[in-house]
């Protein structure tokens, strides 16, 4: 396949970049035999972009699809256009009006260490439907755009930007000279999740599961919280942790309006 193309598979990863940009599907594969109502709709909304549809067996679209659990559809397309650095994020939030930057102040969620597609794929979902601008990651620990972290995102790695950074720490300390908030998580800080004004301009620094973040990025942040946990279970997966701070930082904003 041609290096300037990738590969999405699955009803929703597929679906999104059909709504959003048909255009940009150079090759669209399907299983003849299923025919089933939600295959049914899906052609037909290829049909009607004008797609020439593929078909082909269930062996040629696992190899296409990596072995992943592609329910019968495949594509291969052309990148979508997304901001290139964290500056063209903020320069867009910017020229904004005023009335609004007060109603949608940035917020930016920060991986540190997120290595596996799924977790990142269930990050990307969450920071879609929070209203996340877009999510941050280190280049040396940290998992590409994957097309398993395409499936597992459901078309929101199609919708925000995921930026790959040089130097996490640095690029934390260039969005605090923007403006920005940067709040760690930790098990051992002093306040929660739901003690924190998440109303301004925010970066949400996530760690990985177990080690968290690393000491130089935890040292950048402004502010520390935890999620208060009640029960015997020490921690949260990294993406559900994520739900639980991006949705009270939304439901803190929702009080705006």
């Amino acid at each position: 396949m041609a290096s300037d193309t990738r590969v999405l598979y699955g009803f929703h990863a597929v679906g999104v970049r059909l709504k959003m940009a048909p255009d940009t599907i150079v090759e669209l594969y399907v299983d003849p035999l299923r025919r089933d109502a939600r295959m049914k709709q899906f052609l037909a909304r290829a049909h009607e972009a004008g797609l020439r549809v593929i078909e082909a067996d269930g062996a040629r679209l696992a190899g296409l699809a990596g072995g992943g659990h592609h329910q019968g559809v495949v594509a291969r397309v052309r990148a979508l256009p997304q901001a290139r650095t964290l500056d063209d994020v903020l320069d867009q939030l910017d020229a904004r009006s005023p009335e609004q930057r007060q109603a949608d102040p940035p917020l930016l969620l920060a991986l540190d260490g997120v290595t596996d597609p799924h977790n990142l794929g269930a990050c990307l979902r969450v920071a879609d439907g929070a209203g996340v601008h877009a999510v941050i990651a280190p280049k040396d620990r940290a998992c590409g755009l994957t097309a398993t972290v395409a499936k597992v995102a459901s078309g929101a790695a199609e919708t925000v930007p995921y930026l790959m950074v040089t130097n996490l720490s640095r690029t934390l300390q260039q969005l605090q000279q923007r403006g920005l908030w940067v709040v760690g998580t930790a098990d051992d800080a002093p306040r929660t999740v739901y003690e924190h004004d998440w109303r301004g301009p925010r970066v949400l620094v996530m760690g990985a599961e177990g080690s968290g973040m690393r000491p130089l990025v935890r040292r950048t942040c402004d502010e520390l919280v935890a999620i208060p946990m009640r029960g015997a279970v020490e921690s949260l997966n990294v993406s559900v942790a994520t739900a639980v701070c991006l949705y009270e930082a939304v439901r803190q904003r929702l009080a705006l309006g």
